[in-house]
């Protein structure tokens, strides 16, 4: 149950991302993917409010992505990112440890998100 306050605010918690869901990335030349899957249905709809564009490029902004689009799949409780010319002009060009990108989705993960108290026992982890 979502408790109200007398001001009309949600009483909510912050938790980094991967305790409301699992990602995996992948890349295709200078654009990687990144999915971010909801550990249960009911947290979905927190997450499409919260991990929007907007927030994934400011959390990249060190890799200033050129633009960063976002791909809802509603049915699989999951979203897919497409961040372009953020992997340092691809694994063949690319001089960084990371040239796929792999370690990327734990950046995203690392973000901040809102969760409602009531929803704090779908949450992974403690």
């Amino acid at each position: 149950m979502t408790t109200i306050d007398n001001a009309g605010t949600i009483d909510t918690i912050e938790v980094p991302l991967y305790r409301a869901a699992h990602g995996r990335t992948g890349d295709k030349g200078d654009r990687s993917n990144i999915s971010v899957i909801a550990w249960h249905a009911d947290l979905y709809a927190v997450l499409v409010a919260q991990v929007t564009p907007e927030r994934v490029a400011a959390q990249f902004r060190f890799r200033a992505p050129s633009q960063v689009q976002r791909f809802l799949l509603p049915k699989l409780h999951a979203m897919n990112f497409v961040l372009d010319a953020v992997l340092d002009g691809g694994v063949n060009d690319a001089l960084n440890l990371d040239t796929h990108g792999k370690s990327l989705s734990f950046l995203l993960l690392d973000m901040p998100v809102r969760v409602p108290r009531s929803l704090e026992p779908l949450l992974a982890g403690p």
